[in-house]
């Protein structure tokens, strides 16, 4: 995704994850007619393969900017996979080194920072305290062996406050939960109105499913009036979210332009 935000005459852009293919985010930008040398910063939202397979492409032939930020987090440089029904650990691609994105830098925080000159909020790690929203149990993390872990710590989200309209919250994957997500968003900010929310919910398989009802009934309490789920959210939760909030659910894909 592709964020840019405005305060006045002042205009920031930022690059939020890079996409599970080497090329897409640059032929899809380039079928957009948007010139990707104006992003000035790009967030990855966690380490797994299918956010960053693009990085190399669009922050170092295409960018190109000396010391370009890439504001990353130390958990994405594990090596990671995922378990199957048979118990066999599906080991993910590995993040690409510092050397892989030269000029470009990598700066590592867990904590809350703000970027576009304090207009864009990165979450840092994000608290886990709704009970329903547990990780994601077939997750591994290799430490000498294959370990469970189930939290992924280095999922992240990005926040701004929409002037005279409430917070949007743009996800990657919420493998923290959407839920746990927006309230520390509110918690940062100080903010309760919520506007928007963009981006993966990750309900998607029948681990997950089973959060479909409790987390769209915690959505329709929050109150967003735009919610356009993407990535790993799947049919079944998308078909909720319509069901029950018409009034804010927009269909995303590919190309869409979201003016708040």
């Amino acid at each position: 995704m592709l964020v840019r935000v405005f305060d006045g005459d002042e205009v920031h852009s930022v690059l939020f994850d890079a996409g599970g293919s080497p090329q897409g985010a640059v032929i899809n930008a380039r079928r957009m007619g948007i010139n990707l040398t104006e992003v000035e910063c790009i967030v990855l939202s966690h380490g797994h393969y299918d956010h960053f397979v693009g990085l190399p492409a669009a922050g170092v032939r295409v960018i190109k900017k000396s010391g370009l930020p890439i504001i990353v987090h130390s958990d994405m440089f594990k090596k990671r996979g995922v378990s199957g029904s048979d118990g066999i650990i599906r080991k993910y691609p590995d993040f690409p080194s510092e050397d892989r994105v030269k000029p470009v830098k990598y700066i590592e925080t867990k904590q809350p920072c703000l970027i576009a000159n304090d207009l864009i909020l990165i979450t840092g790690e994000i608290p886990r305290n709704i009970p329903f929203e547990n990780g994601y149990p077939q997750h591994r993390t290799f430490i000498g062996r294959w370990e469970p872990d189930p939290w992924i710590r280095d999922d992240r989200a990005l926040i701004v406050n929409v002037r005279r309209k409430g917070l949007a919250i743009l996800s990657g994957c919420s493998h923290a939960g959407i839920i746990n997500t927006i309230l520390y968003a509110q918690h940062l900010t100080g903010v309760k109105t919520v506007y928007a929310v963009l981006g993966g919910l990750h309900l998607a398989g029948k681990e997950f499913e089973g959060r479909i009802s409790r987390t769209v009934e915690e959505l329709k309490t929050i109150g967003p009036q735009l919610l356009s789920p993407s990535h790993y959210t799947g049919w079944r939760a998308n078909y909720v979210m319509l069901r029950d909030m018409p009034y804010a659910f927009v269909w995303d894909s590919v190309g869409n332009l979201y003016a708040l």
